[in-house]
């Protein structure tokens, strides 16, 4: 598993773009990149278990490491949620259980710089690749309006 880096320069403040990034509507507007329908069961807050859901009720089990507002958001992939049950120990999950996917946000002048590290592994890569610059366009989008 490797970190990739994903980075935009968005027109808007940190607070604006952290409300696009972590607001239950603005968050499912702009990870529908990655699944239609997609959602999130969580209050974000450091330590809080998180819930990356799917229409079907299947997904990822995650909790926040880290929670700096407006600033800084680290979330720590943990396994698999599959409608109910929790798969926290299985062979698929011990191989990537422990990602982590950080949110940057870097003021800069009238701008701010959002910056995304996430561990993958090498057979996602080529897929996060060409799936995070349009999350990234998306979040960019509904931030400057």
């Amino acid at each position: 598993m490797k970190t990739s880096i994903y980075t935009i320069k968005i027109k808007a403040r940190p607070e604006k773009i952290w409300d696009i990034l972590w607001d239950d509507i603005n968050y499912q507007t702009w990870t529908a990149v990655f699944a239609e329908e997609s959602k999130v069961e969580t209050d974000w807050q450091e330590g809080s278990k998180v819930l990356f859901l799917d229409n079907n009720g299947q997904g990822m089990v995650s909790r926040i490491a880290k929670n700096i507002p407006f600033q800084f958001m680290s979330i720590e992939h943990l396994g698999f949620y599959d409608n109910g049950k929790e798969d926290l120990e299985s062979e698929n999950v011990k191989g990537w259980a422990g990602a982590k996917e950080n949110y940057t946000l870097t003021p800069l002048g009238q701008s701010t710089v959002l910056l995304v590290e996430m561990d993958i592994e090498d057979s996602l890569k080529e897929h996060f690749d060409k799936i995070w610059p349009e999350a990234l366009k998306k979040i960019k989008e509904l931030s400057e309006t």
